[in-house]
C-alpha cells in the first residue's frame, strides 16, 4: 500500500512540473466585433499585429494594450514585416489589394492591387527583397518588389495557395490545399520548381519551417501533422493534432512546432533530432483560437480568439447556421514557455 501511494504522489508530481512548462500568461482584449485571420509577431521588439476584420491592431504586449490601429482594410488576412525595409505588407482579401506601411509611424505607403482574387497569405523573402502574396480564389501568386512597391510577376498555381515559408536561401514553400501539396517555387526566378504530395496529410494550411533541419511543417485538415523534408519532398514523420487546425509555428530555440487548433487546443510537438518527432501535450486554449504566432526571444506564443454565441436553430432560411461572436470578447491569447529548472 505504502508503495502504491508513494507512486501516485510521484506520479502527481511529475503532471505538476510538465503542467508548468506553459501557462496563459495574459489575455489582451481587443476592440472590434469581426472576425480575424493571421498574427504576426514582431521578433525584434514586444509587438504583434493582429489582423481583425478591417484594421489591423498593432498590440505591444509589454504595455499591454493597442498602440497603433491601421484602417482601410477590408477582409484583411496576412501581414508580413520586412524590417530590412522598414515596412510592412498587409493583404486584404475583400480589396484584392496589399497595403504598405512603414513600421515606425505605421503611415500607409501604398495601396497595390494584386493580379488575383482574395489575396490571403503573404510572405516577405531577404533574399530577394520581393513579397509573395497567393491569391485564395485564383490559384496564382502575386509578387511585389520590396523597395519599389511595384507588382513584377504572376506566378500559376496548381491550386488553392494556403501559408507559406521561405528558406532564406531562394526557395519558398506554399501549401496547396485542395491538392494536398507543396508546391517549391524558386523565389529569384520566380518560377515553380516543384510540387510534392505530402500524404498521407489532407488539405495542408498552416506551415512552418526549421532552417536548420531544413525540415518543414504542414498542418492538415485531418488532425495530421506531416514533416516534410525541404530539400527533396520526402515525408519524413506524421504526428497527430487537434481538430481544425489552422496555423502552424516553429520556436528555433526550442525545436517545437505548434499546431493552433480550433476545438481549442494547441499541440505542441518536440523535434528530437532530424527525423523523431514526440507530442508533448495538447494544450488547453479557447474554441476558434486557430491562427498562431510565436515571438523567438521570448518564447511567448500569441493566438487570436472570441466567444461565440449559442448555435442558432436550423430553418428554411439558415439551413447551415453558424454561431455568431460575443460582443466584445474578442482577445489575444499569450501563452508563456516556463524553462524548468
Amino acid at each position: 500500500m505504502k508503495n502504491i501511494f508513494l507512486m501516485m504522489i510521484l506520479m502527481f508530481q511529475a503532471a505538476v512540473y510538465y503542467g508548468q512548462e506553459y501557462r496563459l500568461a495574459n489575455k489582451f482584449s481587443l476592440e472590434g466585433n469581426e472576425g480575424w485571420d493571421y498574427i504576426t509577431a514582431d521578433d525584434t521588439t514586444s509587438k504583434v499585429y493582429v489582423s481583425h476584420g478591417s484594421v489591423v491592431q498593432v498590440l505591444d504586449t509589454y504595455k499591454g494594450h493597442v498602440i497603433a490601429t491601421i484602417n482601410d482594410l477590408h477582409g484583411v488576412h496576412g501581414i508580413a514585416l520586412a524590417h530590412d525595409l522598414g515596412k510592412g505588407f498587409i493583404s486584404s482579401g475583400k480589396d484584392s489589394a496589399v497595403t504598405v506601411i512603414e513600421l515606425l509611424g505605421y503611415t500607409t505607403l501604398a495601396k497595390l492591387k494584386v493580379t488575383g482574387a482574395n489575396p490571403d497569405a503573404l510572405v516577405y523573402d531577404r533574399v530577394t527583397h520581393r513579397v509573395f502574396v497567393f491569391n485564395g480564389r485564383s490559384s496564382s501568386a502575386t509578387v511585389i518588389d520590396g523597395n519599389t512597391n511595384k507588382v513584377v510577376a504572376t506566378i500559376g498555381l496548381e491550386g488553392k495557395p494556403e501559408f507559406a515559408v521561405v528558406d532564406e536561401e531562394g526557395k519558398l514553400f506554399v501549401n496547396i490545399e485542395d491538392k494536398s501539396k507543396i508546391t517549391v517555387i524558386n523565389t529569384q526566378t520566380m518560377k515553380v520548381e516543384n510540387s510534392w504530395s505530402i500524404a498521407p496529410g489532407e488539405e495542408p494550411s498552416g506551415l512552418a519551417i526549421d532552417l536548420k533541419t531544413h525540415r518543414l511543417f504542414a498542418v492538415c485538415d485531418n488532425k495530421m501533422m506531416v514533416v516534410v523534408d525541404a530539400t527533396n519532398g520526402k515525408v519524413i514523420a506524421t504526428v497527430p493534432t487537434g481538430e481544425n487546425t489552422d496555423g502552424c509555428a516553429f520556436d528555433a530555440g526550442l525545436n517545437r512546432i505548434y499546431s493552433s487548433n480550433g476545438d481549442g487546443t494547441m499541440t505542441i510537438v518536440q523535434e528530437v533530432n532530424a527525423d523523431t518527432y514526440k507530442v508533448l501535450e495538447n494544450f488547453k486554449t479557447m474554441r476558434g483560437a486557430r491562427t498562431i504566432a510565436v515571438n523567438q526571444k521570448n518564447h511567448h506564443v500569441f493566438l487570436p480568439t472570441a466567444e461565440y454565441n449559442p448555435m442558432p436553430p436550423v430553418s428554411k432560411d439558415n439551413p447551415k447556421p453558424r454561431p455568431t461572436l460575443k460582443a466584445g470578447s474578442f482577445v489575444v491569447l499569450d501563452i508563456e514557455y516556463q524553462k524548468q529548472k
